[in-house]
């Protein structure tokens, strides 16, 4: 692939020197000890790096390739098929190819549009559940193929699975920052999240400012990424060089985003990263993006402020930050902006 003059090829980081594999198998199971092992390994994963492998956890292999393998049906429909679920004011649905724009983060200029196409599922709610019928934003049904119990399933069961492993990481997260182990349970007592099943395109040329996903930081608390055969994920490390992730068997690579980074005052990194698809043939990822309950509003933690470090943010809610993102990025929700829809 040729690519602009400004885009060299990374550097390959070091499997375990840049970025920590903390094996979580002790907390799982209750290891006396091993929370306090793996907050300080997270702490120090956060605080200096911004990435970590998840390694140790019960998450099986086959539903992890059942969901990539989903992936590649759902992408290999018709566009006309797909485009019948396009991704609605709720983020469900299909998001075209090139149809989101990374136009929040001020790390590149001139970002062009995306080179991947996804498709974004949430909770999967019933049509009767209350907020679905109050027409909350970010509650909505997902939407699925017509006939495909398999597909959907796939999904629901992948997404039960993680949101079970990022649940029970939270100890680590409130022990890692000087909190009770239980702190973060008030605000993730049904927490909001979005699988996205993605397909990045080849292409044997790109141009200037052009990416798989142009540099950016996550807005979630929590990235959970299985790991891909196919190389294109990129991390900036803090001397500002853009290095490739290497594959760590059997792991989830995991990352903290701007909302985890505004609610710790920037004491846990959001650390950039990129995807740019080199393999010369067609790459699927599937992360999964964990965040707070819905209206929980995210206030500076205690032991992230005290004097001389005030709080650098005012606290928000999952729902308020991601109105303002996805109207920056994403041209369904610009399309959809004057559609009155009860937020609350």
């Amino acid at each position: 692939m040729s690519t602009s003059g400004t885009l060299a090829a990374p550097a390959v980081i070091g499997a375990s020197s840049e970025i920590p594999v903390i094996d979580v198998s002790g907390v799982l199971a209750g290891t006396p000890g091993a929370l306090a092992k793996a907050a300080t390994e997270l702490r120090r994963a956060y605080e200096e790096i911004g990435f970590w492998f998840l390694a140790g956890h019960t998450v099986p292999q086959s539903l992890i390739e059942e969901t990539f393998e989903a992936a590649r049906w759902f992408h290999a429909k018709p566009l006309e098929e797909k485009m019948a679920l396009k991704a609605n004011i709720h983020n469900v649905g299909y998001l075209p190819f090139r149809g989101s724009t990374t136009r929040h983060s001020t790390l590149n200029a001139d970002n062009k549009p995306n080179l991947l196409e996804g498709f974004l599922v949430k909770r999967d709610l019933p049509a009767d559940h209350p907020d679905v019928l109050a027409g909350v934003l970010y509650r909505s049904q997902n939407q699925w193929p017509a006939g495909a119990e398999d597909f959907r399933r796939t999904c629901v069961t992948y997404c039960d699975a993680l949101e079970r492993l990022a649940l029970a990481m939270l100890p680590v997260y409130a022990t890692a920052l000087g909190l009770p182990a239980e702190w973060f349970a008030h605000a993730f007592r049904e927490p909001q999240y979005t699988l996205r099943l993605a397909r990045y395109v080849y292409a044997e040329t790109l141009q200037e400012n052009e990416f798989g996903i142009a540099p950016h930081i996550d807005t979630c608390f929590m990235t959970v990424l299985a790991q891909n055969k196919i190389p294109g994920l990129e991390i900036r490390t803090q001397s500002m060089d853009w290095i490739k992730v290497p594959v760590i068997e059997g792991a989830f690579l995991i990352n903290s985003g701007d909302l985890l980074r505004r609610w710790t005052n920037d004491r846990f990194l959001a650390t950039p990263h990129r995807v740019i698809n080199r393999s010369g043939r067609e790459r699927y990822a599937i992360p999964f993006f964990f965040d707070a309950d819905l209206r929980y509003r995210m206030e500076c933690l205690p032991t992230c402020t005290g004097p001389g470090n005030p709080p650098r943010y005012e606290p928000t809610s999952y729902q308020e930050y991601q109105q303002w993102f996805q109207q920056k990025n994403y041209a369904h929700t610009r399309e959809a902006a004057g559609v009155k829809i009860q937020a609350d």
